[in-house]
C-alpha cells in the first residue's frame, strides 16, 4: 500500500503575494533536512506539500521526526494514497488503519473535499465511511465530540488521502525567510532558548561567545559548542564566533568602578558583537534577557546597554518567567547542558553590589576611564570561527 507524507503550513498561508517566496524557502529546508534519509518526490498544492518516498527502504517515522523540527510546518500527516473512488477509499481505510482502529474505543470521520467534482459531499463521505468502519470493527463506537481516533479523508485534485489525524509541527516561519541575526550565547539556560525562539520566526541564527582564559576553562567553551550542536536541528548550520575577552575584563577591573563592571562588560560585548555581525551580514543581535531576572537585566541597565547599539537587539524572552524558559529548554534538549557547572566570562570579577538602576551618563563616564578601543579591535581580529553543521542531515 502506497504511503505519503502530507506537510501542512499555517501562518505562511496568510502571506498573500509573498507566499511563494516563503514556500520556496520551506521546500529548500525540507529537502535539505531529508537528504540523508533517502530520495523523495515533492509537489505542492493548496497549502500542502506532498512528500512521496522514492525508495522502499525509507523509514517514514524518521522522516516525521526530522520534519517536526523544521520551522514553517504546522502539521504533518502520514497518509495512505487512494484512488478518487469511494470503494477504494473504503477498502484502504479499513486495511491501512486496522491496527489503530482495533485498539480504539471510539472514532469519528472528517472529510475535506478540495475537489468539488467528487460525486459525494463531505457529510455523505463521513456517514458512509463511518458505517464501513463500524461494520469492520464492531467493538468501536462513534463519538463526534471526543473521539479517541479521528479518521480524516482528503479528496484532492489527483488522489484521495486517508490518515488518522495530524502530528503537530514546529510552527513559525521557515528559517532564512526573515534575515540573519547574531545570538549572544552565554552557556546558560536562557540564550539557547532565545536563539530557538528567533529561528522559529524565520531568522537564520549565528552565535557569538566570549571567553576569558584562564578565568574560564576549556570545558566552558565545549559546553557552549554542545549547545550549538543542539540548536542546529532547529536553526540549521550555525556560524559560531569565539571572542577572547580576558584583556578587556582585566582592564575593566583595573580602571572602572566595580559597581558598573557588569553593565560596562555588556556594553563592550555589544560593541564587539556588532563588528562580528557586520562580517556575518547579520541585521540584529539576539540576547536571552528577561526583565528583572538579574541585575544587568533591569530596564535601566538595558537602556545603558542599548545606547551603544546601532542595530536592533531582539529579546524574545523579555516577558517570560524562568519556569517558561526552562520548559522550552527541556523541549529542545539544552537544559541538561546549560546547567553544567562551568562558569562563563559573565561570572568573572562579579561585583559585590552591582548597580541595578544605572544612569546612562554615569555609565558612559565610567567607561571613559578605560582605554578599550584598541583592545576591541584586537579582540575582533583574534576571534575564531567554527561552523556547526546540522547533525540530523
Amino acid at each position: 500500500m502506497k504511503e505519503i507524507v502530507l506537510v501542512k503550513y499555517g501562518e505562511m498561508a496568510l502571506k498573500g503575494q509573498n507566499k511563494s517566496s516563503f514556500e520556496d524557502i520551506l521546500f529548500k529546508n525540507i529537502k535539505f533536512r531529508l537528504k540523508s534519509v533517502g530520495k523523495f518526490k515533492y509537489s505542492s498544492a493548496q497549502s500542502t506539500i506532498y512528500i512521496e518516498p522514492d525508495e522502499e527502504t525509507i523509514d517514514l517515522d524518521e522522516v516525521i521526526s526530522k520534519l517536526q523540527k523544521v520551522f514553517g510546518i504546522a502539521a504533518i500527516c502520514r497518509a495512505c494514497v487512494c484512488e478518487k473512488d469511494f470503494a477504494d477509499i473504503q477498502a484502504k481505510t479499513v486495511e491501512y488503519l486496522r491496527e489503530t482502529l482495533e485498539d480504539a474505543k471510539s472514532f469519528k470521520v472528517e472529510a475535506k473535499r478540495a475537489d468539488k467534482k467528487f460525486p459525494m459531499k463531505s457529510p455523505e463521505i463521513c456517514m458512509e465511511l463511518g458505517g464501513t468502519i463500524c461494520e469492520a470493527f464492531p467493538e468501536i463506537a462513534v463519538d463526534v465530540h471526543h473521539p479517541e481516533v479521528t479518521v480524516i479523508v482528503e479528496i484532492r485534485d489527483t488522489n484521495a488521502y486517508v490518515h488518522a489525524g495530524r502530528i503537530k509541527g514546529a510552527g513559525g516561519l521557515p528559517v532564512g525567510s526573515s534575515g540573519k541575526a547574531l545570538l549572544l550565547l552565554s552557556g546558560g539556560i536562557d540564550s539557547p532558548v532565545a536563539g530557538y525562539m528567533m529561528a522559529k520566526r524565520g531568522v537564520r541564527v549565528s552565535a557569538i561567545h566570549f571567553v576569558s582564559p584562564p578565568y574560564t576553562s576549556d570545558r566552558a567553551r565545549i559546553k557552549v559548542e554542545q549547545l550549538c550542536e543542539k540548536l542546529t536541528p532547529y536553526c540549521g548550520d550555525i556560524h559560531f564566533y569565539c571572542v577572547p575577552f580576558t584583556e578587556i575584563q582585566e582592564e575593566l577591573k583595573r580602571r572602572c568602578p566595580e559597581e558598573y563592571f557588569t553593565i560596562l562588560m555588556r556594553r563592550l560585548m555589544m560593541i564587539i558583537a556588532q563588528e562580528i555581525a557586520k562580517k556575518e551580514e547579520a541585521l540584529a543581535l539576539i540576547t536571552g534577557e528577561s526583565v528583572g531576572q538579574v541585575a544587568s537585566q533591569t530596564m535601566q541597565a538595558m537602556v545603558c546597554t542599548d545606547a551603544v547599539c546601532k542595530v536592533p537587539v531582539f529579546r524574545p524572552l523579555i516577558g517570560m518567567d524562568k519556569t517558561e524558559i526552562i520548559e522550552i529548554s527541556r523541549k529542545i534538549d539544552t537544559f541538561d547542558i546549560s546547567v553544567q557547572p562551568y562558569e562563563d566570562c559573565c561570572t568573572v570579577f562579579t561585583p559585590r553590589h552591582p548597580k541595578i538602576r544605572p544612569q546612562l551618563e554615569a555609565v558612559e563616564k565610567a567607561q571613559e576611564k578605560g582605554d578599550f578601543d584598541s583592545m576591541i579591535a584586537q579582540a575582533v581580529q583574534d576571534t575564531e570561527l567554527k561552523i556547526f553543521k546540522n547533525s540530523e542531515t
